[in-house]
């Protein structure tokens, strides 16, 4: 997939899928599966490194993060986040945040919002880096939210996430992520854009969807968001396969000859 699948699909009406992945090791699994494209979130901040929110993903953290999973994800399209504050410094200090996200593997960027970054995110698409917005709950403005909570609820929250969804894409965005909002809102900016939505927590009929990982897995017994589906069970499956671990080694059940050199 490259950046030109983005726009076909969403003009050939066929969903784009879309998980996080962190490392090296989870990118082989998800190179050898169907899904369409990789975000490497900086909710890397929470689930690998455990953050409360996602202020806390830097720079060299997302650069370690993108390289292994670039190194791992095959000819999957990789999408990187920038960080926390790296677009509303300077254009400087955004564009070489650009260039080690790029280097070290992503195809494409993604930023959070666009009030005041405007000009810096024509820059970046101007400078031939393809540019996925992200609007609705945007967690690096989770202080000024007052937390983790749905977007766009009455008209006037609405009408503000619809304008910047079209002034995204009047700046050359490829695709915006919608992230907590009514489904009906979500329709209507996808209804009214050009360029294709990735939805999460938005509804069904945005152009695709984005799941973190480890959360469809069922690696975190305790979450429970309201839109999240698991599609596995991998804290059980881990703690299981841990204990049998431990018994065996302590009944000298393992090894055995059948692990001797």
């Amino acid at each position: 997939m490259n950046v030109l699948d983005f726009q076909r699909m969403r003009d050939q009406k066929k969903k784009i899928s879309m998980v996080t992945c962190y490392d090296y090791w989870t990118a082989r699994i998800v190179a050898e599966s169907d899904v369409d494209c990789v975000l490497v979130g900086d909710s890397v901040a929470m689930v690998m490194h455990g953050y409360p929110t996602t202020v806390n993903a830097t720079i060299p953290m997302m650069e370690m993060h993108t390289a292994a999973v670039a190194r791992g994800a095959g000819k999957k399209f990789i999408i990187a986040d920038l960080p926390f504050l790296a677009n509303r410094k300077s254009l400087d200090v955004a564009m070489d945040a650009v260039q080690t996200l790029v280097q070290a593997g992503a195809h494409a960027i993604k930023l959070e919002g666009v009030t005041g970054h405007e000009d810096i995110i024509k820059h970046i698409v101007d400078s031939g880096i393809p540019v996925m917005g992200h609007i609705g709950l945007t967690l690096q403005f989770v202080h000024q939210l007052g937390g983790f909570k749905v977007q766009g609820r009455d008209d006037a929250g609405a009408q503000r996430l619809l304008e910047q969804a079209k002034t995204l894409e009047e700046l050359g965005c490829f695709a915006i992520v919608l992230e907590c909002m009514p489904p009906a809102v979500a329709q209507q900016i996808t209804e009214s854009l050009h360029i294709p939505t990735i939805g999460i927590g938005a509804g069904e009929k945005t152009s695709g969807q984005v799941l973190v990982l480890q959360d469809l897995l069922g690696g975190n017994k305790h979450m429970s968001l309201k839109f999240l589906k698991t599609y596995g069970h991998a804290h059980d499956d881990f703690l299981k396969a841990l204990n049998q671990y431990n018994e065996e080694v302590k009944q000298v059940k393992f090894p055995d000859e059948t692990h001797y050199y």
